[in-house]
């Protein structure tokens, strides 16, 4: 809060006009830009992103309307922020142009509140997740109800993750190529450390809700970037759901994949890991986890064909760029449930 805090009165404090009056007054409707100058993480730009809205609404009393948050103007890796605050005019001449529709690929468009229009899910706290007492009582009703083995987990994660480490190669070249190169080994430092926690007997097999809390910890602590802050979403989002309904494993996953897109922004079709989750949503529903690898192999590979990316770094990309070579993202999704699919088979 310290930073943002320190941002805003400084804004404040050379806020005034030539008659003296300050132009930043209670009541206010404005429009913030939050930018990233190039090397601050995506979570850090939430929590800075909650802390400007709620220093501006709750101690200066004005009513942010609009947030931008993006990397608009940057220093190369420079770890930082800026943060301009735009009045909005009372004839309401400036908000439409902000709105207006733009082909300009780094302008991110806003959700547009006001008193009337409550803000989005995303800003409402999480409840939090709490695991069942007994995590032996979880495992042994799942036995008794034909589900899996806490030996059959523990071969499922093996399989998944020697899948992504031998993997590794094919995924870095595809993203040399469509993104920054790095995909290959940070699905393989994720790989790596649940392996290890799964090999040392650290990793809680045998509950559903402090498994998938697990590996969120996991991945969230060792793969880093914006695949490895997705993975994580997926996974808290799943143990939620499984909370309430310790073996329902496809709406688990339906949900996970849902908040994937809902914080992610993207959808199927936009060319990222969601291409290969989506239709896997779909498909387990009916067809159990094998026509769910079978549909995630399908939406990788088509990701080969689209000529244009709507999200991530492909987006700065040409058709010929694009064209050919798979999103490396929907690749790895597809790889993790072909190899659950095999255990199972």
């Amino acid at each position: 809060m310290e930073v943002s805090t320190k941002i805003l009165n400084t804004i404040v404090d050379f806020g005034y006009g030539k008659d003296g009056e300050l132009r930043l007054k209670a009541g206010d409707n404005v429009a913030v830009v939050l930018n990233n100058l190039g090397a601050t993480s995506a979570f850090e730009m939430g929590i800075l992103s909650k802390e400007v809205v709620s220093y501006l609404e709750s101690t200066l009393k004005c009513n942010v309307t609009r947030i931008y948050t993006g990397a608009f103007m940057t220093s190369f890796d420079m770890h930082g922020i800026s943060v301009s605050v735009c009045c909005l005019d009372e004839d309401n001449r400036v908000a439409p142009l902000l709105d207006a529709a733009t082909t300009a690929p780094a302008w991110a468009t806003s959700e547009v509140t006001d008193k009337s229009s409550p803000r989005s899910a995303a800003l409402a706290p999480l409840e939090e997740v709490t695991a069942p007492e007994s995590a032996d009582d979880v495992a042994s009703n799942a036995a008794t109800d034909g589900k899996l083995s806490v030996d059959t987990i523990g071969q499922i994660l093996r399989k998944v993750c020697n899948a992504i480490l031998e993997a590794e190669s094919k995924l870095t070249e595809w993203d040399l190529i469509v993104g920054d190169g790095d995909c290959g080994i940070t699905m393989k430092r994720g790989a790596s450390e649940i392996l290890s926690q799964v090999d040392g007997g650290s990793l809680p097999l045998g509950n559903p809700v402090t498994l998938c809390l697990g590996l969120a910890d996991a991945v969230s602590q060792s793969m880093g970037g914006t695949s490895g802050i997705l993975f994580e979403l997926c996974f808290r989002k799943m143990a939620s759901v499984l909370k309430s309904s310790p073996l329902d494993f496809t709406s688990a996953f339906q949900s996970g994949v849902d908040a994937v897109m809902f914080y992610g922004g993207a959808k199927a079709g936009y060319r990222t890991m969601l291409d290969a989750l989506v239709p896997a949503a779909d498909a387990m529903g009916t067809g159990g986890i094998a026509a769910a690898a079978s549909a995630a192999n399908e939406g990788a590979d088509s990701t080969a064909k689209m000529k244009v990316a709507m999200a991530g770094r492909s987006n700065y990309l040409s058709e010929d760029q694009l064209e050919g070579t798979p999103d490396p993202g929907a690749k790895a999704v597809a790889i993790i449930l072909s190899a659950i699919a095999d255990v199972l088979a």
